[in-house]
């Protein structure tokens, strides 16, 4: 009597089912705690912009023309990456009420779904 030892077909099936519905329960609430972190750094990431802006507004009395006018008056050290575009060059800048004072005044994501941030 001479068994071969390994796995039948079903205790093969029976683990894969088992592994199935455990990533059926982790994977949904990893991808929302990935969704909740790249709105904290969305969030962080234009504070730090408004931040500056205003800032830049104290000093000089007006808003700057281009978010790269932050960087090159240090200001900024870079632009940070909107975290759902995954590019700096993506934001888009709100310009104040009186064009006379600058063309910078807000800054917003354009990703899909976070224009209101």
């Amino acid at each position: 009597m001479n068994k071969c030892k390994g796995f039948t077909l079903v205790e093969l099936m029976v683990v894969l089912a088992v592994i199935a519905l455990l990533l059926s329960v982790v994977v949904p609430d990893y991808m929302g705690k990935m969704r909740r972190a790249e709105e904290a750094v969305l969030q962080q990431n234009l504070a730090l912009m408004r931040d500056s802006l205003d800032k830049h507004y104290a000093d000089t009395g007006k808003y700057p023309t281009s978010l790269e006018e932050l960087v090159a008056k240090h200001y900024l050290r870079s632009i940070p990456k909107d975290p759902f575009t995954q590019s700096a060059a993506t934001w888009v800048a709100v310009p104040p009420q009186d064009t006379r004072k600058g063309n910078v005044w807000d800054v917003k994501s354009s990703a899909k779904g976070y224009e209101r941030y």
